[in-house]
Order: C-alpha cells, then sequence, then structure tokens
C-alpha cells in the first residue's frame, strides 16, 4: 500500500482548514486565504525538494545550488516560504509576515504571478479581526497546512492539487450560493460544453468570462494533448487570481489570463483588432444591466454590427464578443438564460442575423436548479463559424430538450455522466429523437419568426390513458359508502362515550 498522500486526503484537510474561518467571514471572501495558503504550501514544497535534489548532487556547493534554482518552475526565498512562516505563527505581526511573503514570491516569480497576491491582504482587521484574534486564526491556517507534506514525490498524482484546489472552489461555490456563479461553472455543465465545442490539437481556446477557470481546464482535457493554447478574461480581480493560481497547480503556466471587463476592454488582440480562436467558451452573467450599451453602438472593433443589445440584458452583448472572436472554422458554445431564445427588440433582430447567417448550429435546454444562486433553467447555444451561407450548405438547427434528465441534489441538480453522454451523441448524430431532439430546417424557424423556444420544435407532450368514465364512476359511488360506513360507526362511538 502506498504511504503517499492521496486526493482524498488532501481534500479532508484543507476543508478542515475552512474551519478558522467559518462563522467570521463569508465563504466567498474566506476562500481567497484558504485558497492562495495551499498555493503558497505547494510552490513551497516543489521548491524545497528541488533544493534537496540539488543539494545532494552539488554536495551542497551553495553557488551551483542557487544557479540551478534559478531556472526552475516557481522561484522562492526561504524568508517567503511557508515553512519559515510555520517558524513565525507565534509573531505579533503574523499577517504582515505572510503579506511581504506574498509580495516577495510575486517578486521572484513576476512574468507567471504579476499582480496575483493583489487582492489579498493576510493584515486585515475588518476581514481577521483585531490583532489578537487574526494573530490567532492565522496561526491555525498556517498549523492547518503544515501536516501535509506536498513535495511531487510524496503525491499519488500529478494532478492531486489542482484537483485539491478545483474541489476547494466547488465546495467554496456551493456555500456560497448566488455570490458562486461570479466565479463557478458546475462540473456537469463545464464538461458537457467542453465536449461539444470539440477542441483538438493546436487550437486556441479563449474563455471570456473565465471566472476561476475551470471552465478552460475542462476544455484542455478534452484536447488529450499538450499542444493548444488557453486564453481567458476576468473582471473581478480576486477571481482573476483564482484563475491564475488555477492554471499553474494544473501545470498550464502559459495560459494568458487577463484582468478586466471584456465587453468595454478587451484585452485579447492582435494588429489592433480581436483576436480569433478556434474555440471559445462561456459561462457569463446571466442578463447582465449596465453592461455598457452607451458605447456599443460606436465600438472600436465592430463586435455589434448586427444590432446593440438592450440596456439591462448584457446577453446577447457576450454573442455578440464570442461569435467575433471565432476564426473562419472556430465553434462557441455560451450558457445563458432560456430568454435569449425568444426575447424580441434588438435581441431579436440579433439572433435573426445570426440564423441566417447559418452561425447557429445547436439550442440545448437544461434541467433547472443546476446552478449556484438560481433555480432558473438555462440553455446552451453553439455557434460554427464554419458553416457556410451557400445554398448547398445545409441551413438547420438542432434542438435538444435535455430538461427531465439530472440527478436530484440536496441543494441543486446536477447532470450525471449517461446525461452528457446521451446529449453530446445527441448533438454529435444530429438526429431527431422522439421527445428529445428535432433538426429544424431554417424555413421552419422563418415559420416561428425566428422564436426559438424549445417546446415549439421538441413536443414533450405526454398523452393521457383515456379514462373510463363508467368505472370511475362506480368507484366513486364505491367510496361513498365505505365513508358512510365509516361516519356511522363513529358515531356510534361517540354515543357509547356519553357525547
Amino acid at each position: 500500500m502506498s504511504n503517499k498522500l492521496s486526493q482524498s486526503t488532501i481534500n479532508a484537510t484543507v476543508w478542515r482548514a475552512c474551519d478558522t474561518f467559518r462563522g467570521t467571514l463569508d465563504p466567498a471572501q474566506y476562500k481567497d486565504y484558504i485558497l492562495t495558503m495551499l498555493f503558497v504550501k505547494y510552490i513551497s514544497d516543489v521548491h524545497k525538494e528541488k533544493k534537496e535534489e540539488y543539494e545532494k548532487k552539488y554536495n551542497g556547493d551553495e553557488i551551483r545550488i542557487e544557479r540551478a534554482l534559478k531556472y526552475e518552475r516557481f522561484k522562492m526565498h526561504e524568508e517567503s516560504s511557508f515553512d519559515y512562516l510555520y517558524e513565525q505563527r507565534n509573531a505579533d505581526n503574523l499577517g504582515e509576515l505572510i503579506n511581504v511573503a506574498l509580495e516577495n514570491i510575486e517578486d521572484a516569480n513576476r512574468e507567471k504571478l504579476e499582480k496575483v497576491f493583489r487582492n489579498i491582504d493576510f493584515n486585515s482587521e475588518p476581514n481577521l479581526g483585531q490583532t489578537k484574534d487574526r494573530n490567532r486564526r492565522l496561526k491555525n491556517l498556517l498549523m492547518d497546512f503544515a501536516v501535509l507534506d506536498l513535495r511531487p514525490s510524496n503525491l499519488e498524482d500529478n494532478d492531486v492539487i489542482g484537483d485539491a484546489y478545483e474541489f476547494l472552489i466547488s465546495r467554496f461555490a456551493s456555500d456560497a450560493g448566488k455570490k458562486a456563479g461570479e466565479f463557478y461553472t458546475p462540473p456537469g455543465v463545464s464538461t458537457l460544453l467542453a465536449k461539444l465545442v470539440e477542441p483538438k490539437e493546436e487550437d486556441r481556446i479563449y474563455d471570456p468570462t473565465c471566472g476561476s477557470g475551470s471552465l478552460l481546464l475542462k476544455a484542455a482535457r478534452e484536447v488529450g494533448s499538450p499542444n493548444f493554447s488557453l486564453s481567458g478574461q476576468e473582471v473581478n480581480g480576486s477571481t482573476w487570481a483564482l484563475a491564475r493560481m488555477n492554471m499553474f497547480l494544473h501545470g498550464r503556466d502559459n495560459a494568458t489570463i487577463e484582468w478586466g471587463d471584456t465587453l468595454n476592454n478587451p484585452l485579447h488582440k492582435e494588429n489592433d483588432t480581436i483576436k480569433k480562436f478556434d474555440i471559445v467558451v462561456a459561462n457569463p452573467p446571466f442578463s447582465l444591466d449596465k453592461w455598457g450599451a452607451d458605447m456599443a453602438a460606436s465600438d472600436q472593433y465592430g463586435r455589434f454590427w448586427r444590432g446593440v443589445p438592450p440596456k439591462s440584458k448584457g446577453d446577447y452583448a457576450f454573442i455578440s464578443h464570442m461569435v467575433e472572436s471565432l476564426n473562419e472554422h472556430g465553434r462557441a458554445g455560451v450558457v445563458l438564460p432560456h430568454g435569449v431564445l425568444f426575447r424580441g427588440s434588438s435581441e431579436g433582430k440579433i439572433r435573426k442575423a445570426l440564423i441566417e447567417e447559418n452561425k447557429l448550429k445547436a439550442v440545448i435546454g437544461l434541467p433547472a436548479n443546476l446552478f449556484f444562486g438560481t433555480g432558473i433553467p438555462a440553455c446552451i447555444l453553439i455557434f460554427d463559424k464554419s458553416r457556410s451561407t451557400d445554398k448547398g450548405q445545409d441551413k438547420n438547427v438542432l434542438f435538444i430538450d435535455a430538461s427531465r434528465d439530472f440527478e436530484n441534489g440536496k441543494n441543486q441538480n446536477f447532470l450525471r455522466e449517461e446525461d452528457i453522454d446521451k446529449i453530446y451523441q445527441t448533438y454529435k448524430n444530429r438526429k431527431s429523437i422522439d421527445k428529445y431532439s428535432y433538426v429544424a430546417t431554417l424555413d421552419e424557424i422563418r415559420e416561428n419568426d425566428y422564436n426559438l423556444n424549445i417546446p415549439r420544435y421538441v413536443d414533450t407532450f405526454e398523452e393521457e390513458e383515456p379514462i373510463d368514465i363508467a368505472a370511475t364512476q362506480k368507484e366513486i359511488e364505491s367510496i361513498k359508502n365505505e365513508m358512510t360506513a365509516v361516519e356511522e360507526q363513529m358515531a356510534a362511538y361517540l354515543k357509547e362515550l356519553g357525547y
């Protein structure tokens, strides 16, 4: 039996470490402290193991050891390491020492970690309490992580730390409720979306609202080789930092994750225009209000030429950005509320244009209550830039009603592996299945005035068995007779009791 650290042991240990903050901070806040400390512990242990290897290799020659360490994946000064912080766990200025260590880690790894720790403060009185309470909490946090030996040689699997990070993010999302939608897509949904866009080798993969990066990583796993690139942008600073750390812990150091508002300030550009990708995936905020409609008409990148979405609903703003971010053969998948399928005005105009361009490939209705903080059902739209408008090209849209296939959970529902596979196989085979899917022609969609509401195309109505009126009347008479007998018996009992 292996004595190496297992995934379950690490998950359980770091989850217990959260007790330090429960009842003091909201999960959406204390997740940053826990995940940052996990990151520091891991890179400290990686550095420590590498140093031990070089000490043995070079017989303690400090100059040669330091020279070799400069070429390692992460650089770290001893006073920035987790072990140093643990030694200082009783210091009166512990929060300040942790902050300094994080600054030094950034400086030593500027190309990879610049600004990653700028949104977290381990010396914050509003978050962590006054000095005595703050020091006690931070000491407990260090002691919780000290029991974990995260050196690579002590881990069962290379991805165990990245998976522990994902485990924590998912648990935080479950506890954070509505706020969780800002940084996390449920794993079943992200797995499904990653499969539907079918990424392959050499693809450039992009998420314009990447949150903590889980959807990008799911898309990466679908490729089946390391030959691809990941890019993302996130508007929330602390979530952007989580995404950067998440990429590193999964060995995706070369991922380009930018910090900023994608709709108003897209940062992935080439030759002063929007960068083009093979694959674009996103779970943007549903119906975002005040998304920047006032500036969209004069957008310098020409993303909104089909029309400007309403000020109070940014769904089609994200769709427009994603479609314009595709290269000539690119595919996009986006999770959105059902309103995008049928709302009119400017949204209807944009929807009509995309359909007439033959860019919309599939509409998939998901079960209700899959997402953190909202019970509304969502849908997935798949766009394919390679679909031609030529007369010889098939012009149709696949509709799938997957709303009834899921597993009930305590607080939310889940897509099972068989549910995901059923959707994907139906999408891949592109066939009509009674009460589940339908391939609608462009003429049919025109007849529905470009309304994509799924029940217009997939009939899920279940006919009821015909009622036998005579038998039903007989049953009613029988029930009446039984009730009369019971009432008479009750009256007799009450009379005996003197009532």
